[in-house]
Protein backbone atom coordinates (compact mmCIF):
# COMPACT_ATOMS: atom_id res chain seq x y z
CA UNK A 1 0.00 0.00 0.00
CA UNK A 2 1.45 3.44 -1.09
CA UNK A 3 0.14 6.40 1.43
CA UNK A 4 0.25 10.08 0.30
CA UNK A 5 2.76 11.36 3.14
CA UNK A 6 2.08 15.52 3.74
CA UNK A 7 5.82 15.07 5.60
CA UNK A 8 7.74 14.35 2.70
CA UNK A 9 5.12 15.10 -0.23
CA UNK A 10 5.63 12.12 -1.67
CA UNK A 11 3.82 8.83 -2.68
CA UNK A 12 5.60 6.48 0.22
CA UNK A 13 5.33 2.59 0.15
CA UNK A 14 3.54 2.12 3.88
CA UNK A 15 5.95 0.28 6.35
CA UNK A 16 4.57 0.00 9.75
CA UNK A 17 6.93 0.29 12.65
CA UNK A 18 5.62 -3.26 14.50
CA UNK A 19 5.19 -5.59 11.87
CA UNK A 20 0.82 -6.59 11.20
CA UNK A 21 0.32 -3.77 13.33
CA UNK A 22 -0.52 -0.08 12.62
CA UNK A 23 -1.37 2.95 15.34
CA UNK A 24 -3.53 5.67 13.85
CA UNK A 25 -4.60 8.54 16.00
CA UNK A 26 -7.30 10.74 14.79
CA UNK A 27 -7.47 14.63 15.54
CA UNK A 28 -11.12 14.52 16.65
CA UNK A 29 -13.56 17.71 17.32
CA UNK A 30 -13.64 20.59 19.63
CA UNK A 31 -17.05 19.69 21.15
CA UNK A 32 -19.03 23.05 21.56
CA UNK A 33 -21.62 22.70 18.46
CA UNK A 34 -22.64 20.00 16.61
CA UNK A 35 -20.35 18.94 13.62
CA UNK A 36 -20.46 20.41 10.47
CA UNK A 37 -20.14 18.34 7.11
CA UNK A 38 -16.54 19.67 6.86
CA UNK A 39 -15.63 17.58 10.32
CA UNK A 40 -18.18 14.46 8.69
CA UNK A 41 -15.40 13.99 5.91
CA UNK A 42 -12.18 13.02 8.54
CA UNK A 43 -14.55 11.29 10.49
CA UNK A 44 -15.63 8.88 7.35
CA UNK A 45 -12.55 8.75 5.19
CA UNK A 46 -10.26 7.82 8.03
CA UNK A 47 -12.91 5.36 9.28
CA UNK A 48 -12.35 3.94 5.89
CA UNK A 49 -8.16 3.61 6.35
CA UNK A 50 -8.85 1.43 9.26
CA UNK A 51 -11.16 -0.58 7.65
CA UNK A 52 -8.98 -1.23 4.80
CA UNK A 53 -6.19 -1.52 6.98
CA UNK A 54 -8.05 -4.13 8.88
CA UNK A 55 -9.54 -5.98 5.79
CA UNK A 56 -5.61 -6.11 4.31
CA UNK A 57 -5.20 -8.00 8.01
CA UNK A 58 -3.32 -5.73 10.06
CA UNK A 59 -4.22 -5.13 13.99
CA UNK A 60 -5.03 -1.78 13.61
CA UNK A 61 -5.17 0.55 16.96
CA UNK A 62 -7.18 3.71 16.69
CA UNK A 63 -7.31 6.68 19.14
CA UNK A 64 -9.24 9.67 18.51
CA UNK A 65 -9.97 12.68 21.15
CA UNK A 66 -12.09 15.22 22.36
CA UNK A 67 -11.12 18.29 23.45
CA UNK A 68 -13.00 19.22 25.68
CA UNK A 69 -11.81 22.58 26.99
CA UNK A 70 -11.11 25.29 25.06
CA UNK A 71 -11.81 28.83 24.59
CA UNK A 72 -14.70 28.32 22.34
CA UNK A 73 -16.26 25.49 24.76
CA UNK A 74 -15.82 28.33 27.71
CA UNK A 75 -17.43 30.95 25.12
CA UNK A 76 -20.58 28.33 24.67
CA UNK A 77 -21.18 27.55 28.38
CA UNK A 78 -20.91 31.53 29.34
CA UNK A 79 -23.47 31.82 26.85
CA UNK A 80 -25.74 29.59 28.23
CA UNK A 81 -25.17 29.78 31.79
CA UNK A 82 -23.52 26.31 31.69
CA UNK A 83 -20.17 24.93 32.99
CA UNK A 84 -18.01 23.78 30.87
CA UNK A 85 -17.91 20.37 30.93
CA UNK A 86 -21.52 20.34 30.97
CA UNK A 87 -21.24 22.13 27.57
CA UNK A 88 -18.59 19.54 26.46
CA UNK A 89 -20.45 16.18 27.81
CA UNK A 90 -23.76 17.28 25.91
CA UNK A 91 -21.70 18.05 22.47
CA UNK A 92 -19.95 14.60 23.11
CA UNK A 93 -23.20 12.89 23.11
CA UNK A 94 -24.71 15.32 19.74
CA UNK A 95 -21.13 14.11 17.90
CA UNK A 96 -22.45 10.40 18.55
CA UNK A 97 -25.76 10.59 17.73
CA UNK A 98 -23.95 12.04 14.02
CA UNK A 99 -21.17 9.91 14.55
CA UNK A 100 -23.68 6.55 14.54
CA UNK A 101 -25.56 7.87 11.55
CA UNK A 102 -22.61 8.28 9.50
CA UNK A 103 -21.28 4.53 10.26
CA UNK A 104 -18.40 5.60 12.08
CA UNK A 105 -17.20 2.36 13.89
CA UNK A 106 -15.80 4.04 17.68
CA UNK A 107 -12.30 4.17 17.95
CA UNK A 108 -10.45 1.71 20.00
CA UNK A 109 -9.90 4.78 22.93
CA UNK A 110 -12.10 8.02 22.58
CA UNK A 111 -9.77 10.30 25.55
CA UNK A 112 -10.72 13.81 26.13
CA UNK A 113 -8.10 16.87 27.10
CA UNK A 114 -9.00 16.94 30.66
CA UNK A 115 -8.23 13.24 31.65
CA UNK A 116 -4.87 13.35 30.98
CA UNK A 117 -3.86 16.90 32.52
CA UNK A 118 -0.98 14.96 34.93
CA UNK A 119 0.64 13.94 31.05
CA UNK A 120 0.20 17.39 29.93
CA UNK A 121 2.08 18.53 32.66
CA UNK A 122 4.77 16.26 32.60
CA UNK A 123 5.34 16.76 28.67
CA UNK A 124 5.40 21.01 29.62
CA UNK A 125 7.74 20.16 32.60
CA UNK A 126 10.27 17.99 30.44
CA UNK A 127 10.36 20.77 27.71
CA UNK A 128 10.74 23.65 30.35
CA UNK A 129 14.27 21.36 32.02
CA UNK A 130 15.69 20.36 28.77
CA UNK A 131 15.39 24.18 27.22
CA UNK A 132 12.58 24.25 24.90
CA UNK A 133 10.21 25.85 26.98
CA UNK A 134 9.71 28.96 30.02
CA UNK A 135 7.17 30.42 31.97
CA UNK A 136 6.14 33.55 32.37
CA UNK A 137 3.61 34.39 35.07
CA UNK A 138 2.00 31.53 35.00
CA UNK A 139 1.77 30.97 31.41
CA UNK A 140 4.39 28.22 29.31
CA UNK A 141 5.57 28.54 25.98
CA UNK A 142 7.44 26.77 23.57
CA UNK A 143 10.47 28.09 21.45
CA UNK A 144 10.39 26.91 17.50
CA UNK A 145 13.58 28.64 17.53
CA UNK A 146 14.60 25.69 19.48
CA UNK A 147 13.62 23.07 17.26
CA UNK A 148 15.64 23.11 14.05
CA UNK A 149 13.02 21.43 12.36
CA UNK A 150 10.14 23.63 12.95
CA UNK A 151 8.32 24.12 9.64
CA UNK A 152 8.48 20.39 8.15
CA UNK A 153 5.38 19.16 7.99
CA UNK A 154 3.75 23.01 6.74
CA UNK A 155 6.82 22.89 4.44
CA UNK A 156 7.64 26.27 5.08
CA UNK A 157 10.70 27.71 6.46
CA UNK A 158 10.57 29.33 9.56
CA UNK A 159 11.23 33.28 8.04
CA UNK A 160 7.78 32.94 6.28
CA UNK A 161 6.16 31.38 9.06
CA UNK A 162 6.92 34.34 11.16
CA UNK A 163 5.61 37.00 9.05
CA UNK A 164 2.19 36.32 10.05
CA UNK A 165 2.97 35.60 14.00
CA UNK A 166 1.62 37.99 16.12
CA UNK A 167 1.80 38.69 19.82
CA UNK A 168 -1.89 38.65 21.38
CA UNK A 169 -2.95 40.98 24.12
CA UNK A 170 -2.58 39.59 27.59
CA UNK A 171 0.54 37.47 26.39
CA UNK A 172 4.39 38.09 27.71
CA UNK A 173 5.90 35.80 25.23
CA UNK A 174 9.42 36.34 24.28
CA UNK A 175 8.69 35.88 20.20
CA UNK A 176 5.90 36.58 18.30
CA UNK A 177 6.37 32.59 17.03
CA UNK A 178 5.82 31.37 20.36
CA UNK A 179 2.98 28.94 21.12
CA UNK A 180 1.21 28.57 24.54
CA UNK A 181 1.99 25.46 26.22
CA UNK A 182 0.09 25.96 29.52
CA UNK A 183 -2.27 29.08 29.87
CA UNK A 184 -2.45 30.57 33.38
CA UNK A 185 -6.01 30.17 34.80
CA UNK A 186 -8.57 33.77 34.38
CA UNK A 187 -11.02 34.56 36.67
CA UNK A 188 -14.10 32.19 36.14
CA UNK A 189 -12.57 29.85 33.92
CA UNK A 190 -12.00 26.12 34.91
CA UNK A 191 -8.39 25.26 35.98
CA UNK A 192 -6.06 22.80 37.39
CA UNK A 193 -3.32 23.01 39.81
CA UNK A 194 0.13 23.05 38.09
CA UNK A 195 3.91 23.77 38.91
CA UNK A 196 3.33 27.20 37.99
CA UNK A 197 -0.14 27.86 39.08
CA UNK A 198 -3.92 27.18 38.49
CA UNK A 199 -4.43 27.12 34.71
CA UNK A 200 -5.39 24.96 32.12
CA UNK A 201 -3.66 23.25 28.31
CA UNK A 202 -3.02 24.83 25.52
CA UNK A 203 -4.57 23.25 22.42
CA UNK A 204 -1.52 21.67 20.67
CA UNK A 205 -0.25 19.88 23.85
CA UNK A 206 -3.22 17.69 24.41
CA UNK A 207 -2.69 15.72 21.47
CA UNK A 208 0.99 15.10 22.15
CA UNK A 209 0.03 14.03 25.51
CA UNK A 210 -2.72 11.77 24.58
CA UNK A 211 -0.73 9.83 21.40
CA UNK A 212 2.25 9.13 23.84
CA UNK A 213 0.12 7.95 26.60
CA UNK A 214 -2.45 5.78 24.34
CA UNK A 215 0.02 4.51 21.53
CA UNK A 216 3.72 5.48 22.32
CA UNK A 217 6.41 7.56 21.86
CA UNK A 218 6.57 7.01 18.09
CA UNK A 219 3.19 5.85 15.80
CA UNK A 220 2.34 5.19 12.19
CA UNK A 221 -0.22 7.28 10.99
CA UNK A 222 -1.57 10.90 12.12
CA UNK A 223 -3.95 12.23 10.32
CA UNK A 224 -6.65 15.06 10.37
CA UNK A 225 -8.26 17.69 8.05
CA UNK A 226 -5.73 20.17 6.18
CA UNK A 227 -6.58 22.76 7.93
CA UNK A 228 -4.89 21.22 11.04
CA UNK A 229 -1.24 20.62 9.07
CA UNK A 230 -0.27 24.58 10.46
CA UNK A 231 -0.47 25.43 13.34
CA UNK A 232 -2.08 22.02 14.90
CA UNK A 233 0.10 19.57 13.52
CA UNK A 234 3.33 21.47 12.84
CA UNK A 235 3.14 22.50 16.49
CA UNK A 236 2.56 18.87 17.85
CA UNK A 237 5.28 17.38 16.08
CA UNK A 238 7.95 20.33 17.56
CA UNK A 239 6.90 19.67 21.49
CA UNK A 240 6.69 16.07 20.79
CA UNK A 241 10.01 15.12 19.30
CA UNK A 242 11.23 18.10 21.48
CA UNK A 243 10.11 15.79 24.64
CA UNK A 244 10.95 12.53 23.01
CA UNK A 245 13.83 12.39 20.88
CA UNK A 246 11.76 10.38 18.51
CA UNK A 247 10.46 10.77 15.40
CA UNK A 248 6.16 11.59 16.53
CA UNK A 249 4.37 10.51 13.38
CA UNK A 250 5.90 8.21 10.17
CA UNK A 251 3.18 9.24 7.85
CA UNK A 252 0.71 12.39 8.26
CA UNK A 253 -2.50 12.02 6.01
CA UNK A 254 -4.61 15.36 5.61
CA UNK A 255 -7.91 15.70 3.85
CA UNK A 256 -9.05 18.21 2.01
CA UNK A 257 -11.85 21.17 2.12
CA UNK A 258 -15.19 20.80 1.54
CA UNK A 259 -16.95 23.60 -0.46
CA UNK A 260 -21.13 24.48 -0.42
CA UNK A 261 -22.51 25.36 -4.30
CA UNK A 262 -18.77 25.66 -4.84
CA UNK A 263 -18.35 28.20 -2.29
CA UNK A 264 -16.04 27.81 0.84
CA UNK A 265 -18.54 27.12 3.71
CA UNK A 266 -18.36 29.84 6.34
CA UNK A 267 -20.95 30.76 8.98
CA UNK A 268 -20.82 34.93 7.68
CA UNK A 269 -21.58 33.33 4.05
CA UNK A 270 -24.72 31.72 5.30
CA UNK A 271 -23.59 28.37 3.87
CA UNK A 272 -22.56 27.13 7.21
CA UNK A 273 -24.10 23.29 6.75
CA UNK A 274 -24.56 20.75 9.86
CA UNK A 275 -24.32 17.09 9.49
CA UNK A 276 -27.41 16.97 11.71
CA UNK A 277 -29.60 19.14 9.17
CA UNK A 278 -28.66 17.65 6.06
CA UNK A 279 -29.13 14.24 7.33
CA UNK A 280 -32.56 15.17 8.48
CA UNK A 281 -33.42 15.98 5.14
CA UNK A 282 -31.77 13.18 3.14
CA UNK A 283 -30.44 11.10 5.79
CA UNK A 284 -26.66 9.69 6.61
CA UNK A 285 -25.55 7.25 4.57
CA UNK A 286 -25.89 9.92 1.45
CA UNK A 287 -23.42 12.23 3.16
CA UNK A 288 -20.85 9.37 3.87
CA UNK A 289 -21.06 8.39 0.57
CA UNK A 290 -20.27 12.46 -0.44
CA UNK A 291 -17.37 11.52 1.54
CA UNK A 292 -15.68 9.05 -0.06
CA UNK A 293 -16.68 9.49 -3.30
CA UNK A 294 -13.77 11.24 -4.46
CA UNK A 295 -9.45 11.06 -3.45
CA UNK A 296 -9.67 12.52 0.60
CA UNK A 297 -6.89 14.78 -0.43
CA UNK A 298 -8.83 16.65 -3.43
CA UNK A 299 -11.65 19.33 -2.00
CA UNK A 300 -15.04 18.22 -2.28
CA UNK A 301 -18.22 20.11 -3.25
CA UNK A 302 -22.06 19.97 -1.24
CA UNK A 303 -24.79 20.92 -3.40
CA UNK A 304 -28.52 20.00 -3.24
CA UNK A 305 -28.16 17.87 -7.07
CA UNK A 306 -25.02 16.27 -5.77
CA UNK A 307 -26.50 15.01 -2.80
CA UNK A 308 -29.23 13.62 -4.72
CA UNK A 309 -26.38 11.63 -7.02
CA UNK A 310 -24.70 10.18 -4.25
CA UNK A 311 -28.25 9.07 -2.99
CA UNK A 312 -29.57 7.42 -6.38
CA UNK A 313 -26.24 5.73 -6.51
CA UNK A 314 -27.14 3.97 -2.98
CA UNK A 315 -30.42 3.45 -4.17
CA UNK A 316 -28.42 1.19 -7.44
CA UNK A 317 -26.28 -0.51 -4.61
CA UNK A 318 -29.19 -1.54 -2.22
CA UNK A 319 -31.17 -2.64 -5.40
CA UNK A 320 -28.65 -4.65 -6.49
CA UNK A 321 -28.14 -6.16 -2.88
CA UNK A 322 -31.92 -7.02 -1.87
CA UNK A 323 -32.05 -8.41 -5.22
CA UNK A 324 -29.51 -11.28 -4.48
CA UNK A 325 -31.35 -11.79 -0.97
CA UNK A 326 -34.80 -12.16 -3.16
CA UNK A 327 -33.73 -14.29 -5.25
CA UNK A 328 -31.66 -17.06 -2.99
CA UNK A 329 -34.79 -17.72 -1.55
CA UNK A 330 -36.01 -19.92 -4.79
CA UNK A 331 -32.44 -20.15 -6.20
CA UNK A 332 -31.74 -24.15 -6.87
CA UNK A 333 -28.80 -25.42 -4.88
CA UNK A 334 -25.75 -25.61 -6.58
CA UNK A 335 -22.04 -24.97 -5.98
CA UNK A 336 -20.67 -21.38 -7.04
CA UNK A 337 -19.29 -21.44 -10.93
CA UNK A 338 -16.05 -20.35 -11.83
CA UNK A 339 -17.29 -17.85 -13.78
CA UNK A 340 -18.70 -16.11 -10.83
CA UNK A 341 -15.88 -16.55 -9.36
CA UNK A 342 -13.38 -15.10 -11.71
CA UNK A 343 -15.85 -12.17 -12.14
CA UNK A 344 -15.96 -11.53 -8.22
CA UNK A 345 -12.27 -12.16 -7.79
CA UNK A 346 -11.40 -10.04 -10.25
CA UNK A 347 -13.12 -6.97 -8.42
CA UNK A 348 -11.66 -7.24 -5.67
CA UNK A 349 -8.72 -7.37 -6.61
CA UNK A 350 -9.62 -4.13 -8.79
CA UNK A 351 -10.59 -2.64 -5.51
CA UNK A 352 -7.48 -3.84 -4.07
CA UNK A 353 -5.44 -2.00 -6.23
CA UNK A 354 -7.49 1.13 -6.01
CA UNK A 355 -7.91 1.07 -2.12
CA UNK A 356 -3.83 0.36 -2.03
CA UNK A 357 -3.20 3.39 -4.33
CA UNK A 358 -3.15 6.16 -0.73
CA UNK A 359 -6.81 5.26 0.10
CA UNK A 360 -8.39 5.51 -3.48
CA UNK A 361 -11.98 5.59 -2.59
CA UNK A 362 -12.98 6.88 -5.76
CA UNK A 363 -11.88 3.68 -7.29
CA UNK A 364 -12.54 1.82 -5.25
CA UNK A 365 -16.64 2.81 -5.46
CA UNK A 366 -15.68 2.03 -9.39
CA UNK A 367 -14.53 -1.33 -8.66
CA UNK A 368 -18.35 -2.02 -6.35
CA UNK A 369 -20.54 -0.57 -9.06
CA UNK A 370 -18.56 -2.80 -11.69
CA UNK A 371 -19.58 -6.03 -9.63
CA UNK A 372 -23.00 -4.72 -9.44
CA UNK A 373 -23.11 -4.34 -13.43
CA UNK A 374 -22.09 -8.02 -13.21
CA UNK A 375 -24.02 -9.26 -10.89
CA UNK A 376 -26.70 -7.16 -12.97
CA UNK A 377 -26.05 -8.51 -16.20
CA UNK A 378 -24.72 -12.44 -15.41
CA UNK A 379 -26.91 -13.22 -12.32
CA UNK A 380 -30.20 -11.95 -11.83
CA UNK A 381 -32.59 -13.03 -13.54
CA UNK A 382 -31.02 -15.82 -14.88
CA UNK A 383 -32.00 -18.68 -12.82
CA UNK A 384 -28.50 -18.34 -10.40
CA UNK A 385 -27.58 -21.27 -8.43
CA UNK A 386 -27.73 -20.39 -4.41
CA UNK A 387 -24.09 -20.67 -4.58
CA UNK A 388 -23.30 -18.18 -7.10
CA UNK A 389 -25.84 -15.73 -5.23
CA UNK A 390 -24.13 -16.34 -2.39
CA UNK A 391 -20.58 -15.99 -3.27
CA UNK A 392 -21.59 -12.64 -4.93
CA UNK A 393 -23.56 -11.52 -2.01
CA UNK A 394 -20.43 -12.44 0.16
CA UNK A 395 -18.02 -10.13 -2.05
CA UNK A 396 -20.80 -7.12 -2.25
CA UNK A 397 -20.84 -7.52 1.54
CA UNK A 398 -16.98 -7.55 1.68
CA UNK A 399 -16.42 -4.71 -0.47
CA UNK A 400 -19.19 -2.13 0.88
CA UNK A 401 -18.49 -2.81 4.45
CA UNK A 402 -14.69 -1.82 3.99
CA UNK A 403 -16.25 1.36 2.42
CA UNK A 404 -18.89 1.49 5.38
CA UNK A 405 -21.88 1.60 2.98
CA UNK A 406 -25.18 -0.36 2.32
CA UNK A 407 -25.75 -0.76 6.17
CA UNK A 408 -29.07 0.26 6.26
CA UNK A 409 -30.55 -2.46 5.06
CA UNK A 410 -33.53 -3.82 6.97
CA UNK A 411 -35.82 -7.13 6.43
CA UNK A 412 -39.57 -5.80 6.79
CA UNK A 413 -42.14 -8.30 6.99
CA UNK A 414 -45.70 -7.72 5.92
CA UNK A 415 -49.07 -8.64 8.31
CA UNK A 416 -50.98 -11.01 8.05
CA UNK A 417 -53.47 -9.58 5.54
CA UNK A 418 -51.60 -8.31 3.04
CA UNK A 419 -49.61 -11.76 2.86
CA UNK A 420 -53.10 -13.48 2.24
CA UNK A 421 -54.11 -10.53 -0.11
CA UNK A 422 -50.97 -11.14 -2.34
CA UNK A 423 -51.13 -14.52 -1.85
CA UNK A 424 -54.70 -14.61 -3.30
CA UNK A 425 -53.33 -12.67 -6.23
CA UNK A 426 -50.68 -14.90 -7.04
CA UNK A 427 -53.51 -17.88 -7.23
CA UNK A 428 -55.61 -15.67 -9.51
CA UNK A 429 -53.14 -15.47 -12.01
CA UNK A 430 -52.67 -18.98 -12.03
CA UNK A 431 -56.47 -19.17 -12.52
CA UNK A 432 -55.79 -17.05 -15.47
CA UNK A 433 -58.09 -14.40 -13.36
CA UNK A 434 -56.79 -11.32 -14.60
CA UNK A 435 -59.40 -8.83 -13.44
CA UNK A 436 -59.19 -10.00 -9.96
CA UNK A 437 -55.65 -10.17 -9.62
CA UNK A 438 -55.53 -6.73 -10.93
CA UNK A 439 -57.95 -5.81 -8.57
CA UNK A 440 -55.94 -7.21 -5.76
CA UNK A 441 -52.86 -5.37 -7.00
CA UNK A 442 -54.74 -2.05 -7.00
CA UNK A 443 -55.91 -2.34 -3.47
CA UNK A 444 -52.60 -3.54 -2.67
CA UNK A 445 -50.90 0.07 -4.55
CA UNK A 446 -53.47 2.10 -2.38
CA UNK A 447 -52.36 0.71 1.09
CA UNK A 448 -48.69 1.38 0.09
CA UNK A 449 -47.56 -2.19 -1.29
CA UNK A 450 -46.19 -2.20 -4.87
CA UNK A 451 -46.08 -5.42 -6.12
CA UNK A 452 -43.33 -6.57 -9.00
CA UNK A 453 -44.17 -9.82 -11.07
CA UNK A 454 -40.50 -11.25 -12.04
CA UNK A 455 -39.45 -15.08 -13.20
CA UNK A 456 -38.47 -15.94 -9.52
CA UNK A 457 -41.95 -14.45 -7.85
CA UNK A 458 -43.40 -11.36 -6.65
CA UNK A 459 -41.33 -8.92 -5.09
CA UNK A 460 -42.98 -6.00 -3.03
CA UNK A 461 -41.67 -2.75 -2.04
CA UNK A 462 -43.25 0.03 -0.22
CA UNK A 463 -44.20 3.38 -2.36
Amino acid sequence: MKIYNTLTRNKEDFVPITPGEVKIYACGPTVYNFIHIGNARPICVFDVLRRYLEFRGYKVTFVQNFTDIDDKIIKRANEEGATYDQIAEKYIEEFWTDAKGLNFRPADIHPKATENIDQIIAIVSGLIENGHAYEADGDVYFSPRTFAEYGKLSHQPLEELEAGARIMVGEIKRDPMDFALWKAAKPGEPAWDSPWGKGRPGWHIECSAMVGRYLGESIDIHCGGQDLIFPHHENEIAQSECFTGKPFAHYWMHNGYINVDNVKMSKSLGNFKTVRDVAAVYGYEPIRYLMISSSYRSPINYSIEIIEQCKASLTRLYTCRDSLDFELQTAPEGACSDAVKAFADARTAQFIEAMDDDLNTADGLSAVFELVRDINGSLLGKGASKGDLTYAAEVFDKLTGVLGLVYNRKTETLDAEIDAMIEARTQARKERNWAEADRIRDALKEMGIVLEDTAQGVKWHRA
